[in-house]
Order: structure tokens, then sequence, then C-alpha cells
């Protein structure tokens, strides 16, 4: 997913937008012969993720810079650590080290928060998975530090699967006059074998009418601990079942310990708080 296309692409715009015609204040204030060496710091400890991101905005800025990452994504570590050393022309790295740092921190923020996730649930079968509630432009990122965290991707764009929430059905039914059963047996009809089925419900009535229609995947939303155990008995093993709906790091091991295959938790991108890591300028020489 987070291809080399996509990290050219995504971190090229950021440089452009962050230095349209240069950086004013390196080019008065650094010799143009000046080297620099630098450690990405952690000043808090997490898990790692954006490394590849990180090197491209030093290397895109100046293809002299090096990057020596010391961790790997995926990897814990705690404040102190030396993530990545940067050595290069000083102007450069200076130039750089915003835009790389801004990546870096939100994608270790997430991997981090997604890892606290994962931890919760361990005992359990329930995967933690993202949604599609992420920046835009940056959702290839943004997925890849969730898997850095140990969670899963949930479909990765309105191209990849079905997905009937509460307001599709609404419009299928009421334009068909079909039931809920008879209206996804005719969308299943017209599917490739291939192609996943998930259907959203927020009721425990609705759950018997949607896996009559062979469905693959129900998402109970917004219920109740107590609701989604029941729900799941109810569907005794003939759907996955996918927990979604204002889970938090407080109540994701409850819902875990339903016995529900997926947990959603958007909080994983749209309400992370990006990690504390410094790039620290350590040699300067003319």
């Amino acid at each position: 997913m987070l291809t080399d296309q996509i990290i050219q692409t995504v971190v090229r715009a950021a440089l452009v937008e962050d230095a349209p015609w240069g950086d004013v204040t390196s080019s008065l204030l650094i010799p143009e012969t000046a080297s620099a060496t630098a450690r990405l710091a952690a000043r808090e400890p997490g898990t790692f993720s954006g490394g590849a991101v990180f090197a491209a905005a030093m290397t895109i800025t100046d293809p002299s810079i090096v990057v020596d990452l010391a961790v790997a994504d995926g990897e814990a570590f705690q404040a102190g650590d030396t993530l990545a050393t940067v050595s290069g022309p000083a102007r450069s790295v200076l130039q750089a080290e915003r835009v790389a740092l801004n990546f870096v921190q939100r994608m270790s923020g997430i991997a981090t928060l997604t890892a606290s996730y994962v931890a919760e649930v361990a005992h359990t079968k329930a995967r933690i998975v993202d949604t599609r509630k992420t920046t835009p432009g940056l959702r290839a990122f943004e997925r890849h530090a969730v898997r850095s965290g140990g969670g899963h991707n949930h479909r990765f764009s309105l191209s990849d699967a079905v997905m009937a929430k509460d307001n599709h059905l609404a419009v299928l039914t009421g334009q068909s006059g079909l039931s809920v059963t008879d209206a996804l047996l005719a969308v299943r009809a017209q599917l490739s074998h291939t192609t996943h089925l998930e259907v959203e419900v927020d009721r425990i009535d609705q759950i018997e009418p949607v896996l009559a229609a062979g469905i693959d995947t129900i998402m109970l939303d917004n219920f109740t601990v107590e609701q989604l155990r029941d729900g799941v008995a109810l569907v005794a093993g003939r759907a996955l079942v996918d927990a979604s709906g204002n889970v938090n790091l407080s109540t994701v091991r409850a819902v875990a310990e339903t016995g529900v295959d997926v947990i959603s938790v958007g909080a994983l991108t749209h309400s992370v708080r990006a990690l504390d890591l410094g790039l620290d300028v350590v040699v300067a020489t003319p």
C-alpha cells in the first residue's frame, strides 16, 4: 500500500508546500559549505513507523544526504533512543527537518496508539482494524502506521468491497420496495465471488434478515457490550462480526471479550496525537 511512488508524490508535495522558494532562514544563516550530522531522538517511548518516509523527505531535498535508520517500522523504543542518524549539507538537513518530522511523528503516534489497542485484546481473537477516517491524501501513510502497531486494515477505499451502511439500506429498500433480505440477495447476485459483502446493523432485530442474504461480515454498530454478546451468539459463526462505534482504550477489552472477530477503531487515525520526536544536530562542520 505504501509504495515508493506514493511516498515520492506525497513527500514532494509537502516539501514544496513548506519551502516553495527555498529556505530563506538557512540560506542566510548557514554557510553553503557547512555540513551537519543529526540524530532523530525519541523524547518519549513508542512504536516506530515512517522510516522510509522520513528518509525520503531528506533525500528528495538533497540526494547527498545520508540517512541511517536505527530501528525498523513496528519496533518499540524508549525515551532517549536514537531512531535514525542524518548526515549531509547543513542547509539541506535543516530545510527537510520539519516535513520529515511531521510525517514520522504522526505515523509513530498512530503506530503507538494502535499497539496499545492491540495489547488490550491480545488474549482474544479480535483484530484491531482502522477505518476510512483518515487524513485526505495520507491514507496510505496512516494505514501503514496502523500495521506497524500490529493492527490491520479495513477496506482501503470505496472500490475494494461492498459495505452497506444504514443510509445505503434506506435508499436501497425505499427505491426497490424489497425487503432488506431480498434487496441484499439481489446485490449478492451481481457480485463477483471475490468481492466481500459487509452490512451494518444498529439493532438486534436487524441481524437475522441481513444474515439470510448470505453476507460475509456483519457490523454491529454502537451496540452495548451486552448487546454485542447477544449479537455474537445470534450470528453463531454464520458471518464475521465487526464491532464499531465509539470504541476507546477503556472499552476495547470488554468489546473484544464478547467474541467479536473485528473491532473497527476510527480513533486510530482521526484522534491520534503525534509522538514527541526531535532532530538534534550533534556535529556541525564548516
